[in-house]
């Protein structure tokens, strides 16, 4: 099956660079039809969808995050990655990646979720 693990810094200084990578197995990020999501739970709050990167490459954001979030790939190691600018205490969240399928919307596989506090 596929798997999606996720990776990077724990803790992040404000007002830098978040940056995260989700590492893909058993699948391609290449393959029809399927998007490559970021979606963050800040502490108790519910899941807040980042954005995504398509199979195409093609990427979409959420209209609150679009000016600080950036999604890209390196189809060479299956990888798709999250950066987010000019951080906060408030981007404090679990951060998943998901794969989702785009003909029936539903997030089949997701990663198991990584830990990143905004703090200095």
């Amino acid at each position: 099956q596929v798997q999606l693990q996720e990776s990077g810094p724990g803790l992040v200084k404000p007002s830098q660079t978040l940056s995260l990578t989700c590492t893909v197995s058993g699948g391609s990020i290449t393959t029809n039809y399927y998007y490559w999501s970021w979606i963050r739970q800040p502490p108790g709050k519910g899941l807040e969808w980042i954005g995504l990167i398509a199979y195409s490459g093609i990427t979409y954001y959420s209209p609150s995050l679009k000016s600080r979030t950036s999604i890209s790939r390196d189809t060479s190691k299956n990888q798709f990655t999250l950066q987010l600018s000019s951080v906060t205490p408030e981007d404090t969240a679990v951060y998943y990646c998901a794969r989702r399928e785009v003909v029936t919307t539903l997030y089949d596989y997701w990663g198991q979720g990584t830990q990143v506090t905004v703090s200095s």
